[in-house]
């Protein structure tokens, strides 16, 4: 698996890879108005770094779109729970059929090195309460609740935050 930044001619297969997960795990409808922000990897792209997994050259096939994942700094337009020296990670996607693979740790992992590369003192996330897969993933790696940062974007939404601090991490 490589990860790397979203080509420009990859955008719209990363945000329907992005909508497909999120539907693919009942979080969201199709139809719901938070889609049409899933999607929108174009935006993404041009306000944070848009990486991609994809499968390594040799497989069958190669560079096929396995994930994805937005991380941005603190006072970017995508950033929601950060704060001044942390950055922050969002939209992180896999593909239906990339389940089990490891890609989500890979790509979670990238955004931790990424931070601690630009002098970070911390990553941020939030997630929806019922994302209990990625909450495993997160608590594994040491990010622990910050509660005080949880958030309503709306009145059936809640997000739960977490906070990894990287001056402890290993």
């Amino acid at each position: 698996m490589i990860i790397r930044p979203a080509r420009p001619d990859e955008l719209t297969a990363v945000g329907e890879l992005t909508l497909a997960a999120y539907v693919a795990d009942g979080f969201i409808e199709p139809d719901d108005d938070y889609a049409d922000e899933l999607r929108s990897a174009d935006e993404r792209a041009a306000g944070a770094d848009l990486m991609v997994a994809v499968s390594a050259a040799g497989t069958t096939p190669p560079d096929q779109l396995l994930g994805t994942v937005t991380f941005c700094r603190h006072g970017s337009s995508w950033a929601e729970v950060s704060r001044p020296g942390e950055a922050e990670f969002r939209m992180l996607a896999v593909a239906p059929a990339a389940r089990g693979l490891g890609v989500g740790g890979a790509l979670a992992r990238w955004c931790v090195d990424r931070a601690r590369e630009q002098g970070c003192t911390a990553v941020a996330l939030c997630s929806l309460t019922t994302m209990s897969t990625a909450h495993r993933l997160y608590e594994r790696m040491g990010f622990v609740r910050a509660p005080e940062r949880d958030w309503w974007p709306s009145e059936q939404s809640r997000l739960v935050a977490y906070v990894l601090d990287l001056t402890a991490w290993r």
